[in-house]
């Protein structure tokens, strides 16, 4: 079985990879359930023209694929840098208890991706954002939501 270590060199393998190939910056993601990697990612946001193709979001898709499933609760995650916002957002939305990484967010900021704007960003209420926020109620957006309410066949996540 493989150790913390190794799952983690094999995140920073899929950075360096894509660094080689030109696909966006040096960040890398696996994810293990059951001691097998069943979801890998590296960054692809200017490859891709994708601001979300973080190598976590983008290894988070494979498992998902891979295993059929939105869920995944019972693995691990293992990228080369502490996940931004976004990533931690979708780490909760699957469910991933556990991550490991290597540089912290402080190195990221170092090499110019930093995100602590963002943490701060979202301790302040919307008003109050450098992104504007307008909210307009809409009737049909209480609609949709009752419709989603009384849906008998829904899933939830």
């Amino acid at each position: 079985m493989k150790t913390n270590q190794q799952f983690l060199e094999k995140a920073i393998d899929q950075a360096f990879t894509g660094i080689q190939n030109n696909e966006g910056g040096p960040f890398g993601a696996v994810i293990v359930k059951d001691g097998k990697i069943i979801g890998t990612g590296r960054n692809r946001v200017t490859s891709s023209n994708d601001p979300t193709a973080h190598a976590e979001i983008v290894a988070i898709r494979e498992a998902c694929q891979a295993t059929g499933n939105f869920h995944l609760e019972d693995a691990v995650i293992y990228t080369s840098c502490e996940p931004c916002p976004m990533c931690m957002a979708a780490i909760y939305w699957a469910g991933i208890k556990t991550v490991w990484y290597s540089a912290g967010r402080e190195d990221a900021d170092r090499i110019g991706f930093g995100d602590n704007f963002i943490y701060e960003e979202l301790k302040l209420p919307p008003e109050r954002r450098t992104v504007a926020m307008h909210r307009l109620e809409v009737s049909r957006a209480k609609e949709l939501f009752e419709t989603w309410e009384n849906k008998q066949d829904k899933v939830l996540y």
